[in-house]
């Protein structure tokens, strides 16, 4: 058997050896790095969330479309609603991007109040507003949704799709599931939310997917003084220990009730 030979069989058995033992050791070990980086980068976000959020006023957060204009209606609905809760003393927290979440910051800010802008970092569409006078960036939602919820004594959902569908079903969830304490999620424009309500209650309440009493876990309105009116009086309720904080319920604080 010549060298040549021999260097050939030698590199064949290294390079099985190579993509059947080491290979997929070595990509392990980058995965489990991957990981570990992954991990470390969500507690980061998580606490320098929390630090800034923790420092809030009484605050609701409103979520409803990015493609929206200015002229169009709910642009101006959403701003005026930012505005007013603004001069009642409440902060603005939105997505932070554009449309609706541009227009509550807008509003809020028009108000004198604080503005607060929870962007994602997206491929595209989601660019910040220039109207949040606090900003954070967030690379995962999950992260984001719970500043969302956990720092808001209210959710105002205004018409949106896919992204303002999830923000509003998952909230539900936490509190039909008492994940969370009791918590006004308020949809503004019976127009657009009424047939979904219709759907919910003519479906899943007569398939039995829902109970009857669950369609109570929101409210609709197309009254933006109701809206800040609700809020305010369950804050105020809060206040005097009539109804309990919003926050996330972690499992040793569940108790009668929920």
């Amino acid at each position: 058997m010549g060298n040549d030979e021999t260097s050939h069989i030698i590199r064949a058995l290294l390079d099985e050896v190579l993509s059947r033992e080491i290979n997929p050791v070595l990509e392990k070990l980058h995965q489990d790095q991957q990981d570990n980086r992954r991990v470390f980068r969500i507690m980061a976000e998580m606490v320098t969330g929390m630090e800034v959020m923790s420092k809030l006023p009484d605050s609701v957060s409103v979520f409803g479309s990015a493609r929206c204009e200015q002229d169009e209606e709910v642009y101006k609905t959403a701003r005026n609603i930012g505005r007013r809760f603004a001069q009642a003393g409440y902060g603005v927290i939105t997505g932070g991007g554009p449309g609706v979440m541009e227009a509550a910051n807008r509003g809020a800010f028009e108000g004198g109040g604080t503005s607060v802008g929870l962007n994602i970092v997206l491929p595209r569409e989601q660019k910040p507003n220039k109207y949040a006078n606090i900003e954070l960036h967030f690379n995962y939602f999950f992260i984001r949704k719970v500043m969302f919820v956990k720092y808001s004594r209210a959710l105002i959902v205004l018409p949106g799709g896919f992204g303002t569908m999830d923000e509003l079903f998952e909230s539900l969830t936490l509190k039909q599931t008492g994940k969370i304490q009791k918590f006004p999620i308020i949809l503004f424009d019976k127009s657009y939310w009424g047939p979904l309500y219709d759907w919910m209650r003519e479906k899943m309440v007569a398939e039995g997917f829902l109970n009857e009493e669950e369609l109570d876990l929101f409210y609709m309105t197309d009254d933006p003084d109701d809206v800040v009116d609700r809020v305010h009086s369950y804050s105020q309720a809060q206040k005097a220990h009539e109804e309990p904080y919003i926050s996330y319920v972690e499992p040793e604080e569940f108790g009668e009730g929920f």
